[in-house]
């Protein structure tokens, strides 16, 4: 399994040959991503043979929005499932990515708390989502978007400042081996405030997405459990650090749940919140879970939540819903998979 031998270790694979042949796998992996070792075409067979490329075998594949919306469901050789998202945009492609398979947040209205935490992922297994996704772009395409990955966000299973350890060395090979720049990774959290301030003060400068979903502390421990562990106040100033050390300003993404957090003192709430911290609020109707009764507010009520927001001075945006024809919101699919097997 390749991707979870440090790239600078490489040459330990083959310690009979050549040290350019640890180059030629290094650029096999991280600059030019294949699906398949066969496509190594500057590696002699023989060395090519016992390879495992993937530390994942792709288990299930779901395709919707007319072709620009690609879902992953991969899984380990110890068992654990992993989710990857590639949405295609006119002028971007970007990937969602899981660091932890399951996730111990229990959020409410998330497919993948309601199953719960196995374990994290290590650097290499987030890496190589990054790479699959590469490799698939390079020879299917995803229609007219951008043939690689211009953006990766950290949204899909898993809390990524949880895992901080792994995420810090796979962002570090993201940047350097990969050569991704900073700026085009956005790393989301529910609010783990001691990891935010921590990756204030990292080199790269990636940017830095807080789910609130809830905009006071009784709400929002309902919601995100871990709110009762660092409270609403608490990770703002966390989160008020972060803009000061690296000079970026925070996204708040806000998933809007019919009856719960779509009322007109909720959106005066998160506007005065937005306000202080200078961000861009993110808004997505819930794409609803197999294990939960809530549901996505009507477009009525959704465009009376972002008018709201808009008068009180917010800047936000309201995302559409990738891939409603498919389980494409985190750990959907998953969740699907483990209520059919026996």
């Amino acid at each position: 399994m390749l991707y979870l031998t440090d790239p600078e270790e490489l040459a330990s694979i083959w310690p009979e040959e050549p040290g350019y042949r640890a180059d030629q796998l290094r650029g096999w992996l991280y600059e030019t991503p294949v699906l398949t070792t066969d496509e190594m075409t500057n590696i002699p067979g023989l060395l090519r043979e016992d390879l495992e490329l993937w530390p994942f075998e792709v288990e299930a594949e779901q395709v919707a929005d007319s072709g620009r919306t690609v879902k992953w469901l991969m899984r380990a050789p110890d068992g654990a499932s992993i989710e990857a998202v590639l949405m295609g945009y006119a002028k971007r492609t970007t990937l969602c990515i899981s660091s932890q398979a399951g996730c111990a947040m229990a959020c409410t209205f998330c497919a993948t708390g309601q199953f719960g935490f196995e374990r994290h992922l290590e650097a290499g297994e987030i890496v190589a989502q990054v790479a699959y996704a590469a490799a698939f772009l390079r020879r299917h395409g995803l229609g007219s978007s951008p043939p690689r990955v211009t953006n990766l966000v950290f949204m899909g299973m898993g809390e990524p400042l949880a895992n901080y350890r792994h995420v810090k060395t796979a962002i570090d090979r993201l940047t350097g081996t990969m050569g991704m720049s900073a700026r085009s990774i956005t790393v989301s959290t529910v609010g783990v405030a001691p990891a935010i301030r921590r990756l204030a003060e990292e080199p790269w400068r990636v940017s830095l997405a807080v789910s609130l979903h809830a905009a006071d502390d009784e709400l929002r421990s309902t919601l995100v459990p871990l709110n009762k562990r660092y409270p609403l106040e608490e990770v703002i100033a966390a989160t008020e650090y972060f803009m000061d050390e690296t000079g970026r300003r925070p996204s708040i993404e806000w998933t809007l749940i019919a009856g719960t957090n779509d009322t007109m003192d909720q959106a005066d709430r998160l506007a005065r919140i937005a306000r202080r911290l200078r961000s861009h609020i993110n808004v997505i109707a819930l794409n609803p879970t197999p294990l939960t009764a809530d549901q996505p507010p009507t477009a009525t009520a959704t465009r009376a939540f972002i008018d709201r927001l808009t008068s009180a001075g917010a800047n936000v945006t309201l995302r559409d819903t990738r891939g409603q024809d498919i389980d494409a919101a985190c750990g959907q699919l998953r969740a699907r998979q483990m209520t059919v097997e026996p």
